[in-house]
């Protein structure tokens, strides 16, 4: 076979056989074969797309392009994935819960590229902490505090690392078969017993639309069951940020409090949800037992001992969870105000991840800074009412930003209208299963 017959296969909509698909990931991976011919077979499948055999034909190829983990923890383990949003500081929140209800969670996570920040980015910002675990250290830390935190490691399905980075340059991230292919490879090689999807959906996410977020859901989780894990996916909105805080330093903040009972109501509930089902799939019970695990996990303030642990195990002062001056400070910081009255009916949530971003807290290229204490914090959200004057949020940066210039362009991301132009609020939107 030669890589000219599959693109041109795959551009006339053809099936390719399992064989096919091997041979394409092994030899894009070795390096035989070049980007241009990548770059052209990923635009086939963009234009052609893939079934579900042959999406997890490439998935599974993507998975065996390097190691595949196996835990050994001696106990029943769940990963939990996001696809990305503005705001998403939830796996700080339900890795903990999860723990100390008896599961383990061995979590490896990525930095942030664009308008989404990354779980590591965020963690990086508590003061010593290592996110750059050796597999043997991380696996103490695991059995130890029921939970760790990592990078991936350089051996971890390399296909994936080579394949995204083209289709990030070459228009060709959206395909769902190839964001399912690069989630599932990932979270298969990563070895745990059971894995939950938290599928993003709404103008901050990359699924703008319910049923793209549906079809990407099912795909997902009938790659994982084909596969022998156990496998679900919570469809939750992404139409304006999670929480009030965005940004590293303030998310983990923000994270911290939400351990402590302090919570915006929309980051409760997806928290609480996806922690619930993580509960359920490794057999804690029912689905209202396991939503009252979690609960109390929070209450009884068991899961923010586990973060504490985690910290500590990680090489991070621990001392950030009683005292938030011990994160990195903001130099500068701007109010902006509300412009007039009325009732906030929308938050353009892709635009406030923007100017997140240029503050400082995410990064243009993939080796650019991160400035841990940029961000944004909200006074006012969705569905409040607002007069002329008052305060919508708060900009901190540390950078030589043009702060007061971003600051115009941050106000111009909340739209007025009366009471009844508020959208009905539903944080979680469907729970597919694959069991």
């Amino acid at each position: 076979m030669t890589m000219y017959e599959i693109i041109t296969q795959k551009k006339r909509n053809a099936e390719l056989s399992t064989d096919e698909i091997n041979w394409v990931v092994a030899g894009y991976t070795a390096g035989s074969i070049p980007d241009h011919q990548m770059s052209a077979f990923l635009m086939a499948v963009c234009f052609s797309s893939l079934s579900d055999r042959e999406t997890a034909d490439l998935t599974m190829a993507m998975a065996h392009s390097g190691e595949m983990i196996h835990l050994d923890l001696g106990g029943y383990s769940v990963d939990k994935h996001s696809t990305g949003g503005v705001g998403d500081k939830t796996t700080l929140i339900v890795s903990p819960i999860v723990a100390s209800c008896g599961v383990y969670v061995p979590k490896m996570s990525g930095r942030g590229l664009g308008h989404t920040g990354g779980t590591i980015d965020k963690l990086e910002s508590i003061p010593g902490l290592n996110t750059s675990l050796s597999f043997e250290k991380f696996i103490e830390n695991v059995r130890s505090a029921g939970l760790a935190v990592s990078c991936q490691t350089g051996d971890l399905v390399p296909a994936d690392k080579k394949i995204y980075a083209l289709r990030n340059v070459t228009a060709t991230v959206d395909s769902i078969p190839l964001i399912c292919s690069s989630i599932m490879s990932k979270k298969i090689a990563s070895g745990a017993d059971g894995i939950v999807l938290d599928v993003k959906v709404g103008d901050g996410a990359f699924m703008k639309d319910i049923a793209d977020a549906e079809k990407l859901a099912r795909l997902m989780v009938n790659v994982g069951e084909s596969v022998g894990r156990k496998c679900s996916a919570v469809i939750t909105d992404m139409s304006k940020p999670l929480g009030r805080a965005v940004g590293n330093s303030l998310e983990v903040i923000e994270a911290i409090e939400a351990l402590k009972g302090n919570s915006a109501k929309d980051l409760y509930e997806v928290s609480v949800k996806l922690a619930a089902e993580m509960l359920y799939t490794a057999g804690k019970g029912s689905a209202e037992y396991c939503r009252g695990l979690a609960e109390n996990a929070v209450s009884s303030g068991a899961a923010l001992e586990r973060l504490r642990k985690m910290i500590e195990l990680q090489g991070g002062n621990a001392g950030v969870i009683d005292d938030y001056s011990l994160f990195p400070q903001a130099k500068r910081k701007k109010e902006v105000f509300a412009a007039e009255d009325g009732h906030i009916c929308g938050i353009s949530c892709e635009k406030a991840g923007l100017v997140s971003m240029k503050l400082g807290a995410g990064r243009i290229s993939k080796d650019a800074a991160i400035d841990p204490s940029a961000g944004i914090v909200f006074d006012k959200t969705v569905g409040d009412r607002v007069k002329k004057g008052d305060r919508l949020a708060v900009l901190y940066t540390s950078s030589e930003c043009d702060i007061d210039g971003i600051a115009d362009e941050f106000a111009d991301i909340f739209h007025y209208g009366e009471k009844s132009d508020v959208p009905e609020e539903k944080n979680v939107i469907k729970i597919i299963k694959g069991y």
